[in-house]
């Protein structure tokens, strides 16, 4: 059975809470964003977050989301490297490229929402991203163990030098320094 489809005012709603409160969590910061700024930036009441999201942790869940499911049908279904029909170094390359841009680009909200406790749908995520650099990795190289190494090569964007490069400037070297990383793992012999 389909979902019911969201109402047109519902979803301009839906679309202009999101648009406020990732502009307010870029420009101010997490501690700024709060329910009350998205409601007022977004033009629409209070309650009307609460019952659309539940909480703040719901509305971060929807955030994150958005970008986490975009970029998942892009390995799945866009166009080459990031999607299928690229050699697995090129996807590889192009995924990590990929998740440290959309982390990297919103990391005020990527830094709030990892202060949360997880929540349900998240290992969903998690769980796709570490199926597919495993099986790139397991192509590119079968002497490793590929599930604990692309774990390995994943972990680092969760931590605390990405929100200070970020913040410090240096958004392009950690795009690079990302890169390295991942290509010192796939250029080793086997």
């Amino acid at each position: 059975m389909n979902p019911p489809k969201e109402r047109a005012d519902a979803a301009r709603n839906r679309q202009a809470i999101l648009e406020a409160a990732r502009r307010l969590f870029a420009e101010e910061g997490a501690e700024a964003a709060t329910m009350d700024r998205i409601a007022a930036a977004a033009g629409v009441a209070k309650g009307t977050l609460f019952h659309r999201f539940g909480s703040r942790a719901g509305l971060l869940y929807e955030l994150i989301a958005d970008g986490a499911t975009g970029l998942m049908e892009a390995v799945r279904s866009g166009p080459p490297p990031l999607g299928p029909g690229a050699p697995a170094a090129d996807r590889l390359l192009a995924y990590f490229d990929a998740m440290t841009c959309l982390i990297a680009d919103d990391i005020e909200l990527n830094v709030a929402y990892q202060a949360l406790p997880p929540h349900p749908h998240r290992e969903e995520f998690h769980a796709f991203w570490a199926t597919h650099i495993s099986s790139l990795l397991h192509e590119l190289r079968p002497d490793l163990d590929a599930e604990v190494v692309g774990g390995l090569l994943l972990a680092p964007l969760g931590g605390e030098l990405v929100p200070y490069l970020v913040r410090a400037g240096h958004k392009d070297r950690l795009r690079e320094a990302v890169r390295q990383l991942v290509e010192s793992v796939i250029r080793q012999s086997a």
